[in-house]
């Protein structure tokens, strides 16, 4: 079949138009020969019933322009051979890089490139500074590292001298001489039961030590940690600090009970060895020296690898088990949303890297048993030949060589375990380095200095001028020039929009932040003295705070209300508390009353409110700080909650300064007076009827909360 196409001039900007070299029409016939073999069904595509459905379309199996064959054409066949060529060379240049890199020292062993934003800066740890510090952490119990070593050394005397022994006793019998097989049997059984006892006792000494090292590294991180301000919890995540508590002090503790232990045993091994064969033979002891020579450069080499894939590892870890715990903790919005499928596939990129990572260290441990192997096998080979021929020459026995055998085997396997428990002793420093960077942090000034005591704290509360920007967002003010002081047996309610520094001022007064001169003009007075030279756990003793979301321990209800309460309460006293607070009833009624062990499914947010205005209550606090205490709350709950604050202003046994923040303007009506602010600044002050009178922001707010309600 022919077809002809006319009108195959090309178009050209109409700039090159003068140099179009077509200037009529030109035809050019094609030639197909047809495959009639082929079926297309095309009537999926096709109306039903179409004729064109029916019908059989062939494909092109030969081409041809103006006659010529394309196939058949010689320059096409050189030009598609040559681009044969080319992709083969290409696939073997990369098929040799691959290979290239992967060999040691390639670029695939390489692990500071995709994981370098996981790893944070902290000063590099040797391998003397971690174990200085952690023979800090045990030097109290000095007694048990003393024992451990001192069996330690005893069980590897006993067991360098047991080949000796061995072999005597078989040469001995074999001689005949029936004295000297008696005392090498003796000698031979001594040795072994001491070094069965020294063995277990070394094993249980280590065990101890590794022990309180583990209790006394997570007591100290732990102890660090509490202790630091809260602008440091606020870059920290949850998941990675438990896991540096977990599993990072898990892995550090193997450096004593497994990574010295081992070591220290097989060099001293290692060490008698060397020292016997240098003794019986010096030719054949210096060549399994230089053996043992290069296992040892090699070793040192992967020992460093491993120390910076497991930094590299902890990191990660701590990161996929920061994604998982956010991911369980928010399960119900992630199920709400159905984003199970993204979560997963966060969680596997994690996932993936680590296991990049332990590829990498399985082929290096790959690498490092291939060298043993090949240097084990090549002490033999030497031994044979090099004790055969003086054998052969009368410079050695065959006992002499059946010893240096033995020996040289067990030089060499002490090297071999010397490597292989540097290599773990590297991957316990790599991961010491964010455990003693944490436990290096120095603890909150507030916690270090003491500050003043009053006899009697009377709650007179002075904000002067006060200016603060968080941290970590220095460019944005939260608090500009604030004025405001409140007195004892006062009421006063902090309202405004989301943002406008309501609860700054109360993190500001709890110290809850501790801001710089250089970001900060601050000058808070409780009684007249300036906050930063009270004591501050003093202070909060005497204060009252029910945040936003107030959480709870997994503890029985009773604990919770009695929680951090500075004086010794009985249970009538939580019970009162509780009625007071509107909680006594629901928690009655729970299977185990007060006894109930708190769960996040067992208590609605109000209730769980509820509580945390009991545990305030029951520390009959001076200042009583009510933060959106009520935003959980049910309309006959938030009466109740009124009926408290009223309670709490006229209680004539104690004056208290009551601060009250809500969004619900409702709830702070009877306040005597209202604070509005906006935009980090004081706007208006009044009681609520003098507010709605100036016709402000803080009536416009009533008035959009009425529209809203109707």
């Amino acid at each position: 079949m022919a077809l002809t196409v006319c009108d195959l001039q090309p178009r050209f900007p109409p700039s090159l138009r003068h140099k179009q070299s077509l200037s009529n029409a030109r035809y050019v016939t094609f030639h197909f020969t047809l495959n009639r073999n082929l079926h297309l069904p095309l009537s999926p595509f096709l109306p039903t019933g179409s004729r064109l459905g029916d019908r059989r379309f062939h494909p092109v199996k030969f081409t041809s322009v103006d006659g010529l064959s394309i196939q058949n054409n010689p320059e096409h066949r050189e030009l598609q051979q040559a681009h044969q060529n080319e992709e083969l060379r290409e696939r073997l240049r990369s098929l040799f890089e691959t290979f290239r890199s992967i060999l040691p020292g390639g670029s695939w062993w390489n692990l500071s490139g995709e994981y370098v934003d996981v790893v944070t800066a902290s000063k590099p740890v040797t391998v003397w500074r971690a174990l200085r510090r952690m023979w800090q952490l045990v030097a109290n119990d000095r007694w048990v590292i003393f024992t451990a070593f001192s069996a330690l050394i005893l069980a590897a005397i006993s067991e360098i001298s047991i080949p000796h022994f061995l072999t005597a006793s078989v040469f001995s019998a074999q001689s005949g001489d029936v004295m000297v097989f008696r005392r090498n049997v003796f000698l031979l059984v001594l040795f072994c039961v001491v070094s069965g006892i020294c063995s277990g006792l070394r094993g249980c000494c280590f065990g101890i030590a590794n022990m309180i090292l583990v209790k006394r590294m997570r007591e100290t991180l732990y102890s660090a940690l509490l202790f630091q301000d809260i602008s440091f919890f606020d870059t920290a995540t949850v998941g990675e600090l438990t896991s540096r508590l977990g599993a990072d002090c898990q892995q550090v503790s193997r450096v004593i009970g497994n990574d010295l232990n081992l070591i220290s045993r097989n060099v001293l091994q290692a060490t008698g060895a060397l020292i016997y064969l240098l003794i019986l033979s010096w030719p054949l002891g210096l060549c399994t020296l230089a053996i043992c020579s290069a296992l040892a450069v090699i070793l040192l080499r992967y020992g460093q690898y491993q120390k910076k894939s497991a930094k590299l590892t902890q990191e990660l870890t701590a990161t996929a088990n920061e994604i998982a715990q956010e991911t369980i903790s928010l399960m119900r919005t992630v199920r709400v949303y159905g984003t199970e499928e993204l979560e997963l596939g966060r969680y596997k990129l994690w996932l993936e890297k680590l296991a990049s990572i332990s590829l990498r260290q399985s082929g290096a441990y790959g690498f490092w048993n291939l060298s043993f192997n090949t240097l084990y096998h090549s002490a033999q080979v030497v031994a044979v030949l090099i004790g055969g021929m003086s054998i052969l020459a009368g410079r050695l026995t065959a006992e002499q060589l059946t010893k240096f055998i033995l020996y040289g085997e067990w030089l060499i396997y002490s090297t071999w375990w010397v490597g292989d428990n540097i290599s773990s002793l590297m991957q316990s420093v790599g991961a010491s380095e964010k455990v003693f960077q944490l436990m290096d942090l120095m603890p909150s000034n507030q916690f270090i200095s003491e500050g003043l005591k009053f006899q009697r704290l009377t709650g007179n509360i002075d904000f002067m001028n006060v200016s603060f920007y968080y941290p970590s967002r220095a460019t944005v003010p939260v608090l500009q020039n604030v004025n405001l002081s409140m007195t004892p047996d006062e009421v006063v309610a902090i309202v405004g929009l989301s943002g406008s520094g309501k609860s700054t001022l109360v993190n500001l007064l709890l110290r809850l932040y501790e801001p710089t001169d250089e970001l900060v003009l601050l000058q808070i007075l409780i009684d007249g003295f300036p906050l930063k030279e009270l004591d501050i756990k003093w202070l909060r003793e005497r204060v009252g705070f029910v945040g936003q979301e107030p959480r709870l321990f997994r503890t029985d209800i009773s604990s919770n209300i009695k929680y951090g309460c500075p004086r010794d309460v009985q249970q009538e006293d939580v019970e009162l508390a509780a009625k007071e607070a509107f909680a006594h009833d629901f928690i009655t009624s729970l299977p185990n009353g007060y006894k109930t062990v708190v769960d996040d499914d067992l208590l609605s947010g109000g209730q769980k409110q509820r509580i945390a205005i009991a545990r305030a209550i029951l520390r009959d606090p001076v200042i009583l700080i009510l933060d959106e205490a009520t935003s959980a709350l049910d309309a006959e709950s938030e009466h109740n909650v009124k009926g408290v604050l009223r309670s709490v202003r006229n209680d004539s046994r104690t004056k208290r300064t009551v601060i009250v923040i809500a969004h619900r303007l409702s709830t702070i009506q009877a306040a005597d007076r209202i604070v509005v602010m906006e935009g980090g600044q004081i706007v208006e002050i009044g009681s609520h009827r003098e507010l709605l009178l100036k016709n402000g922001l803080y009536a416009r707010l009533t008035r959009i909360q009425a529209d809203a309600i109707a």
